[in-house]
């Protein structure tokens, strides 16, 4: 009896310490944080809505918090130990969106949500807390599309460059073509190779599922990025592929390069697209593998 009534405060001390964070004040700040920047994260779903390249914005904050979540256990047993320097992330997230809004850099001011929720997890939790959630509040990134300065500087090269794998294939396939800058001039059609068939979109949702994929089939860290890395080549690839693919087809049917179809060939290709990443995700792992069991090998024969 004098053991349990020794070991009771014990276990109720183990306990107090697992709750630690506030979540009451922690939920106060979600739905402060939710409520100031509301007009800004509404015209930032409104763009998910109607904007192709990104579609994929209404998972992202859905897959970030069920990371979140499956960390809770982690999270429980923090000891919150507030940094004031978070109150002044907060603070400085505000006069971005504010300064934003003003200027009407949309860019600046949807990320200021961002800067604010970094603030309140650091403020609230302390820097344990905010290198626990550290890669969710990252995928967090993948909401915002990218600034329209830095789109057209990243798709007319794509665009260029797609005309020209499809100038090269359709040549060696004995069809003759024209490529005046993105514009190919078949003997069918003229076909542009658009802003949308950049390849933007593809790169932008395959960059987002390569870091969830790591992540759920991968427990090494470093796996991510090098996915991440791979899915510029991938993506480039594909997006040729499919230019070159919608000019060979229009040779022979016309149609078939516009409507339906045309969306079709992209979605089978981004899915051929993801294939490849797992394999080269297979591969790397393969490699490393084999590479540390041959390690292990030699150092035991030492």
């Amino acid at each position: 009896m004098a053991s349990y009534a020794k070991t009771l405060p014990e276990h109720n001390a183990a306990v107090e310490e697992r709750s630690q964070l506030p979540w009451t004040a922690m939920l106060w700040f979600a739905a402060l944080l939710i409520a100031c920047y509301a007009p800004v994260l509404f015209g930032l779903v409104r763009q998910w809505a109607n904007d192709e390249d990104m579609g994929h914005g209404f998972f992202v904050p859905l897959v970030a918090g069920y990371i979140a979540w499956q960390r809770r256990s982690e999270l429980t047993a923090v000891k919150a130990v507030p940094n004031y320097w978070g109150l002044v992330l907060v603070v400085l997230g505000a006069i971005q969106m504010m300064l934003g809004t003003l200027g009407a850099q949309i860019f600046i001011a949807r990320t200021a949500f961002l800067v604010s929720l970094i603030g309140a997890v650091l403020f609230l939790g302390g820097t344990r807390t905010l290198k626990i959630l550290a890669f969710p509040l990252f995928l967090l990134c993948f909401m915002f599309p990218i600034p329209a300065i830095i789109y057209a500087r990243i798709t007319l090269p794509l665009q260029l460059f797609a005309s020209r794998v499809a100038e090269t294939v359709l040549n060696l396939f004995g069809i003759p073509v024209l490529r005046d800058g993105n514009v190919l001039e078949l003997a069918s059609q003229k076909l542009s190779v658009v802003e949308a068939c950049s390849g933007i979109r593809s790169l932008i949702s395959l960059s987002f599922l390569a870091l969830v994929y790591a992540y759920f089939f991968d427990s090494k860290v470093w796996m991510r990025w090098v996915l991440l890395a791979a899915t510029i080549p991938i993506a480039i690839t594909a997006n040729a592929t499919r230019v070159t693919l919608t000019g060979l087809i229009s040779e022979y049917r016309a149609d078939l390069a516009h409507g339906f179809f045309h969306t079709l060939e992209g979605w089978v290709l981004f899915l051929v697209a993801l294939v490849l990443l797992v394999g080269v995700h297979q591969l790397i792992d393969r490699i490393y593998r084999a590479t540390h069991r041959s390690k292990g090998a030699t150092a035991d024969a030492v």
